[in-house]
């Protein structure tokens, strides 16, 4: 491929936005400093920990003696119920409407220690099964119309509690990120009749230049038009609307390649990796979304060792996103790293 050699544009078609494209400043990720993290396993249980099982948290709440999934409505709710609307409007310049929502923290384990990437596949089974079920509960609720399930890991990502958890925000609005997508898919699914997704998985099983991983139900790929270095998806072969259509088979693949791509990340660097990941689904205020075909997004913010950051600072904050390793190089790489984790391996 030509675009290989030189610098380019790549359209981002989920949200119409571009992300420029330097290759030639360096195709090699590992020039330069790395390290070779060592294995700290930690422990089963932290006393300190607002999050381990029978503790009391900041609130005063005591968690009880979970043994699977734990989920209650976050202490620090960035958004909370609000009995009246409040709006504002000053000559259409100082322009603000107050946004209720609920938003919940889930602990994908008792165990502290333990990450995505080293639990067994049913315990991941079982954290999908919930995100499923919050899913249903808060997006059926009149006053909510998204609902957003992600995962920051990693102090680089701001993750406030070493405890392997994730959280779920609903609100009353459709973010600026799904409300950019929802305008592709529906526009795309007018025109074509089709999922923009559906289309392009065809095109990248085609190539076979992005890919990282396939399952039966689902394929893990680099974006033609990723921005952060080792940005992941995983997208459904069939077009799946919202995880209220996942069976107990999908959810056994779609737990299988957040495993396997987790565990290539720790790989990686052999480093429990740092990411912000979410799912984008269909909104849940009640419209018929022909077009939504749901998909995971995985944000990793390290280069080129375990403490090698890449930072949108400059031309990225004012400008637009700009990266130097290739998708194409970022995939080979990923799928390249083996689909047992580094820490069993030693």
């Amino acid at each position: 491929m030509k675009l290989n050699d030189i610098p380019h544009r790549r359209k981002n078609i989920l949200t119409g936005e571009w992300v420029q494209v330097s290759p030639h400043r360096t195709k090699r990720p590992w020039q330069g400093k790395t390290e070779n993290t060592q294995n700290n396993k930690g422990i089963d249980y932290d006393p300190g920990c607002y999050l381990c099982p029978g503790n009391k948290r900041a609130s005063g709440e005591v968690n009880p003696n979970y043994s699977d999934q734990f989920v209650f409505v976050n202490d620090y709710s960035p958004l909370i119920p609000i009995e009246k609307n409040v709006n504002e409007n000053i000559n259409d310049l100082l322009i603000a409407n107050s946004e209720e929502g609920i938003c919940k923290v889930i602990c994908f384990s008792p165990k502290h220690n333990l990450t995505l990437p080293e639990m067994e596949i049913e315990d991941i089974e079982n954290v999908i099964k919930v995100w499923k079920q919050q899913y249903e509960e808060l997006g059926s609720k009149e006053e909510i119309n998204y609902v957003q399930i992600f995962e920051n890991k990693g102090e680089l990502m701001g993750c406030s509690n070493p405890h392997p958890h994730g959280q779920i925000w609903a609100q009353n609005s459709i973010p600026s990120e799904p409300a950019k997508e929802t305008i592709s898919f529906e526009n795309y699914f007018e025109i074509n009749g089709v999922s923009v997704l559906s289309d392009y998985l065809a095109l990248e099983l085609e190539l076979k230049e992005r890919l990282v991983y396939e399952n039966q139900a689902f394929v893990v790929l680099v974006p033609y038009w990723a921005t952060w270095p080792y940005e992941t998806m995983i997208i459904p072969r069939k077009q799946l609307k919202s995880l209220l259509e996942f069976n107990n088979e999908i959810i056994y693949s779609f737990a299988d390649a957040i495993k396997v791509l987790t565990i290539k990340y720790d790989n990686l660097f052999n480093v429990s990796f740092p990411y912000s990941a979410g799912i984008h689904q269909m909104p849940t205020d009640n419209r018929e979304y022909n077009g939504w075909h749901l998909h995971m997004h995985f944000y990793p913010p390290l280069l080129r060792s375990a403490t090698i950051k890449k930072f949108m600072v400059g031309y990225e904050m004012l400008a637009n996103p700009q990266r130097d390793i290739t998708p194409e190089r970022a995939a080979e790489i990923l799928k390249s790293l083996s689909k047992i984790h580094y820490s069993i391996k030693n």
